[in-house]
């Protein structure tokens, strides 16, 4: 499973984020990729732009073992039960981070016109400086970073198969992320965010 690999440190200002490309061995991403595909009980929620109503760009599922829903954009989650793949997938990442995380919100972008817009983990129930884990499984995307106050401070990152991106310190005070749109043909992808609510 996790390779331990050699970690990337972006060098970004006001933040800790590491990155580990090959964090999981292909062929062992390759089943998780779609043994999760196939057996998530993936959702669609409607979200609220500007007043207006939107099917949001992706699906989601959230897991959990403390029975602790999530809420972010007016959507309140409900925790599944984690899966024993999630588990082997959690044990990996707590291994590496000395961190015990207490819940997973996963995404699947299907094709290149799924997206998530500018945000940062700032959620109250994350905690002051929360530690996000990212996995990712299937097709890459580019991982975009630009910092709240310095307009300057931006960065992109290509997110690859068994990727694993670590957020940590002050990231989500000074920095946002997104997944963007893109005209180019993609296939699906997979991302597990890892996180403890408090």
């Amino acid at each position: 499973m996790g390779l331990f690999a050699e970690a990337q440190r972006l060098p970004l200002p006001d933040s800790e984020i590491t990155y580990y490309p090959n964090f999981f061995e292909r062929d062992w991403a390759d089943t998780c990729f779609q043994e999760l595909m196939d057996e998530t009980p993936w959702q669609q929620d409607d979200i609220k732009v500007f007043g207006k109503i939107y099917a949001q760009p992706r699906l989601t599922a959230l897991y959990g073992n403390n029975g602790k829903s999530y809420s972010y954009s007016n959507i309140t989650m409900q925790p599944h039960p984690f899966s024993e793949r999630l588990l082997q997938i959690k044990t990996a990442i707590e291994t590496q981070t000395v961190e015990k995380f207490t819940t997973c919100l996963m995404n699947l972008y299907r094709d290149g016109k799924d997206s998530n817009g500018w945000h940062a983990d700032d959620e109250k129930e994350l905690g002051q400086n929360p530690v996000i884990a990212s996995v990712s499984f299937g097709h890459e995307r580019f991982f975009n970073l630009r910092h709240k106050e310095d307009k300057t401070q931006k960065h992109k990152l290509l997110l690859e198969h068994g990727s694993l991106l670590l957020m940590a310190g002050p990231t989500q005070h000074f920095w946002q992320h997104q997944i963007a749109k893109t005209a180019k043909t993609m296939g699906p992808r997979i991302n597990l965010t890892f996180r403890i609510i408090r």
